[in-house]
């Protein structure tokens, strides 16, 4: 078999997916271990995945090998890498269709409210992320290019936002080449807590509250005007195949040529393009007598397969990065960047927005762009609803957090 032009041998592919899989199993049974009613959830698979790579990246190496007893590294990047990114391709998709039907009505009456949120929290990162500059300069043995680059890089990683990474590795490039080193280290030391923070807060934050769930749902389902129809409803519609594949891969092929397109070194990106287009079909719903949305039993299935492996594929590779460039220092720092703009953003939502508290934490999690704090959210408040809210803050903040890696690089980078 030949991939990105080398070859690899239907036992070392065998051996991938079998890694999958045990990762997944022993993944799933740690997020069913609950301390106090909080359990990891799905994010129990990320830490499976992060120990794995901590400890087995050479062991997969090795068996993805070119020839004989050779470690290929990269081809072990590469294959998670496609693991990383389908997963994501279904998981937004999936999420696209599901918001659909409630996004627009929603986004409609909360537009400012989404948009603010979004701002306040990744300005809020953006300025921890310049307070850390400011203090830790004067504690590092790193110049002022490189530190800032490290920090920017930790940013990236405490949102989890791969375009902010991206975006800050091609602004470095511009300012020097080996910059890009120092950000892709830093990413790596903070998207461990930027995945675990966020998907703890979404759990806690209803416990310290004392949130009435049944009620809270009750009052999301009854503010989503265009609330989706049920099963026995999309029976009238002709379906073009069992499992409604059809449209899902329709809406997935899309999404992913909406988002190579460029302007002005932005895009995007697969995430936004899957996302956008499952939104508007999901909001459609039919075209004439034909269904272009899949079942609600698709949906469920292709989002929590899409998470599942999204996070092996980011984990394991994660967690290789992690023991290679550990840093104490860098980890706290990673930590703040994470907490402080979650803990602003909650209270400017509650008490400013007045937002109640599942539209609250669904908010956050577009904001944070954190997909597998979404999965938890989903699970903890026991509805798809909070999905709307995800979906109409994660554009906003995926622009934002875009702009601001590249103005701190910017100004302090310099």
């Amino acid at each position: 078999m030949e991939l990105f032009g080398g070859v690899l041998s239907i036992k070392s592919v065998t051996f991938l997916i079998f890694s999958v899989f045990v990762i997944a199993a022993v993944g799933y049974g740690l997020g069913r271990i609950k301390i106090k009613g909080v359990s990891l959830g799905t994010a129990g698979v990320f830490i499976i995945a992060l120990l794995y790579g901590c400890f087995f990246f050479n062991t997969l190496g090795t068996q993805l090998s070119v020839k004989s007893g050779e470690i290929s590294l990269s081809y072990v990047s590469n294959g998670l890498k496609i693991i990383e990114n389908l997963g994501l391709i279904l998981f937004v998709t999936a999420v696209g269709f599901i918001a659909g039907p409630n996004f627009f009505s929603n986004f409609k009456k909360n537009f400012k409210s989404y948009v603010l949120i979004a701002l306040v929290i990744i300005v809020a990162g953006g300025l921890t992320c310049a307070g850390c500059i400011l203090i830790g300069q004067n504690f590092t043995e790193l110049n002022n290019k490189e530190f800032t680059a490290m920090l920017v890089g930790l940013l990236s990683g405490s949102l989890t936002s791969t375009p902010a990474f991206s975006a800050a590795k091609a602004t470095a490039a511009n300012i020097s080449p080996e910059l890009e080193d120092f950000i892709s280290v830093g990413h790596g030391i903070a998207y461990l807590f930027g995945v675990i923070g966020v998907v703890l807060f979404v759990q806690i934050i209803p416990k310290i509250l004392k949130t009435n769930m049944e009620e809270e749902r009750a009052i999301l389902a009854s503010e989503n005007t265009g609330k989706k129809e049920d099963e026995e409803q999309k029976k009238k519609y002709i379906q073009l195949d069992g499992f409604s594949f059809l449209p899902f891969c329709v809406a997935a092929a899309l999404g992913i040529i909406l988002g190579s397109f460029k302007v002005q070194n932005f895009s995007l990106t697969t995430t936004g393009g899957c996302l956008l287009v499952s939104l508007l079909l999901g909001h459609f719903g039919h075209i004439g007598k034909i269904s272009i949305v899949p079942s609600d039993r698709t949906l469920k299935v292709f989002r929590e397969l899409g998470l599942m492996l999204f996070l092996i594929g980011a984990g394991v590779a994660g967690g290789a990065n992690f023991v290679k460039y550990f840093n104490g220092i860098y980890f706290v720092y990673g930590i703040i960047m994470t907490i402080i703009p979650m803990i602003i953003g909650f209270i400017f939502a509650k008490f400013v927005l007045k937002l109640r508290v599942l539209n609250n934490l669904g908010s956050i999690t577009g904001g944070m762009t954190s997909t597998p704090a979404l999965g938890t959210l989903i699970n903890t408040a026991g509805t798809e609803d909070v999905a709307a809210s995800y979906a109409a803050t994660y554009p906003v903040a995926l622009v934002s957090v875009v702009i601001v890696s590249e103005v701190l690089i910017l100004i302090f980078g310099q």
